[in-house]
């Protein structure tokens, strides 16, 4: 496994995303919002869903990815 501080490029990374960390498998600069397509760059990456392994540029699209998941306390599907 890469740290991930190693060589990064301008692509995109590979990552496994774990429970208030992840791993980068193959380095890269950045990630796409699994819910805006927005770039995310490693270092800024803050939001993702160990369950659907996807990242997220922000809390509001957190959130929606959540909503769409059904995965909300209280939601019916």
């Amino acid at each position: 496994m890469m740290n991930r501080f190693e060589g990064s490029g301008d692509r995109q990374a590979k990552i496994r995303y774990l429970d208030g960390d992840f791993q980068i498998v193959l380095p890269g600069s950045h990630v796409i919002c699994a819910v805006t397509g927005a770039v995310i760059p490693v270092d800024e990456l803050r939001y993702w869903s160990v369950a659907r392994q996807e990242a997220y540029a922000d809390a509001a699209a957190s959130y929606e990815a959540e909503k769409r998941a059904g995965a909300l306390p209280g939601q019916t599907s």
